[in-house]
């Protein structure tokens, strides 16, 4: 449930910033705005993001267990 939680918090976030960004964007590039195709990118490379780093930040922490929980065998 935590994990459900902070992703849709990171959607939330990610389509909030996509619209403004997106807005402000838009009107400087003079190119048309599209709420929905915005915020539906957005939250797709922020989940990405987010849960890439957090499943490559847990892999590198249980190599790093292993290899402490080695050298402390062999001491």
């Amino acid at each position: 449930m935590r994990t459900l939680a902070a992703n849709l918090t990171v959607a939330f976030w990610a389509a909030l910033f996509g619209e403004v960004i997106g807005y402000i964007g838009g009107a400087l590039e003079q190119m048309t705005y599209n709420p929905g195709e915005i915020a539906i990118v957005c939250v797709i490379v922020a989940l990405l993001g987010v849960n890439g780093i957090a499943f490559l930040s847990r892999e590198d922490a249980a190599a790093m267990n292993a290899e402490s929980a080695k050298e402390r065998a062999e001491h």
